[in-house]
């Protein structure tokens, strides 16, 4: 959540730009609320006072009678003040958590995706000798992608995946947990686009793949009506992660980390679920859209002088997978309505699907400044003893599926064989083609 002292000083600032992203918030009630809630905070506090000094006073001797009703006076007034405030409280935090971020000043401003600024495209989409086939075509009559049988015992949207096609998905994550764990890599990333940052790898992890609600909600990640599948009973109080960055942004989770520890770079693997409500009759075919995928993602904990840097060695390092991979794609800035609402900047990169004739998203960089993090309170101490929230950025390493769709596309062959990308061999035993 924003600074509510941002909000009282910048009222109109806070809410234009929340109108830009889309989200119509009621500043001025906000603040009256807020104004309510501080206005009992200070009478609390007057009257704890009045009475841990009478209970000075009556400290080692027998009360009077006028210090006794005194006493009680004091208890019932602030038994009332105390469950007044809780409602007030509430109220407060229910209007105060639909306040989004602030996009940064580079955010291009637009009211739908369609206003996403195209940055600029790298590679030349391939010329094929025979008409390219979407995924789907290639894969189910080689036995390798069933979503017959997984519609008969699962539903709509899910699949099986078989031989060849799990071969690569297992080489593709160890492509990326190699090159993420190459402190070479990092560095050469670091220093080709510019960034004064440390050349730290990244730490792999598999995290739960299930989270509780309060750590869940203080992300501004649960979105329970449209994406999120609540598990087991509501008493588990618990909820299947929709990405990896879930479980990985609250690990710190009322924290205060040494600030010499910071930046802490991850790089989940969950499989991860959603409920892909809103988009029926959407990529029904293929494994673009899924309500199960597998998916590596990055998180980096960082300084807030050096959050926005970690957010360009992400799209860096996103660009440099890609490439790796010999995939066509594009750059997009994505703008005010599309960033999500605890991001302050958003890009996404597209890549090209040669069988469906455009460009697909595979990635997603998401920069949330501190806006998770007051929420969560996790904060840094220096050596000097000063704290200061830290900022957190996610970023697609790479969603399974779709890479795999993307790379199945981009290197098809008319017999309907498929010519595994030149970094990914290796871990496939040096095969060329599955």
């Amino acid at each position: 959540m924003l600074d509510i002292q941002f909000v009282r000083d910048n009222p109109d600032l806070v809410a234009k730009k929340s109108e830009e992203k889309g989200y119509k918030v009621n500043v001025d009630e906000i603040l009256k609320v807020d104004a309510d809630r501080r206005s009992r905070l200070t009478k609390l506090e007057e009257l704890r006072a009045q009475r841990n000094e009478l209970t000075s006073e009556m400290k080692g001797q027998r009360p009077s009678d006028e210090q006794v009703a005194k006493g009680k006076q004091l208890k019932e007034e602030i038994a009332g003040i105390e469950q007044e405030l809780k409602k007030v409280e509430e109220q407060y935090d229910e209007l105060f958590r639909q306040v989004p971020n602030m996009p940064l000043p580079t955010v291009p401003v637009g009211k739908t995706e369609d206003e996403n600024v195209v940055v600029k495209k790298v590679g030349e989409p391939k010329e094929f000798s025979f008409k390219p086939k979407n995924h789907w075509e290639i894969l189910e009559p080689r036995d390798m992608l069933d979503k017959e049988r997984a519609s008969k015992i699962s539903g709509s949207r899910f699949a099986y995946l078989k031989g060849n096609l799990v071969l690569l998905q297992f080489a593709i994550v160890q492509f990326v947990l190699q090159t993420l764990t190459d402190e070479a890599i990092i560095t050469e990333l670091v220093k080709g686009n510019g960034l004064s940052l440390s050349t730290k790898p990244f730490t792999p992890v598999i995290p739960p793949a299930m989270l509780r609600t309060e750590p869940y909600r203080a992300s501004a990640r649960l979105n329970a009506e449209e994406v999120t599948y609540r598990a087991g009973q509501p008493e588990d109080d618990l909820w299947l992660n929709a990405s990896a960055e879930h479980t990985l942004c609250t690990m710190y989770w009322n924290e205060i980390l040494p600030e010499e520890s910071l930046p802490i770079r991850y790089i989940g693997y969950s499989t991860s679920f959603r409920r892909e409500a809103g988009t029926y009759g959407k990529d029904t075919e293929g494994i673009i859209r899924m309500h199960q995928f597998d998916k590596l993602e990055m998180e980096v904990f960082s300084t807030a002088a050096t959050g926005l840097e970690e957010h360009k060695l992400l799209i860096a390092i996103q660009e440099y997978l890609v490439s790796q991979l010999g995939l066509p794609y594009q750059y997009l800035q994505k703008c005010t309505a599309d960033i999500g609402k605890p991001n302050a900047s958003g890009v996404d990169i597209e890549c090209w699907f040669p069988g469906q004739g455009k460009y697909r998203e595979t990635h997603t960089a998401d920069y949330m400044t501190d806006y998770q993090t007051r929420d969560l309170r996790i904060r840094s101490k220096s050596k000097s003893g000063e704290t200061e929230l830290v900022h957190t950025n996610d970023a697609t390493g790479l969603a399974l599926g779709r890479i795999m769709a993307s790379i199945v596309e981009n290197y098809q062959e008319e017999d309907g064989s498929i010519t595994v990308p030149d970094v990914l061999r290796p871990f496939l035993g040096g095969r060329n083609k599955i």
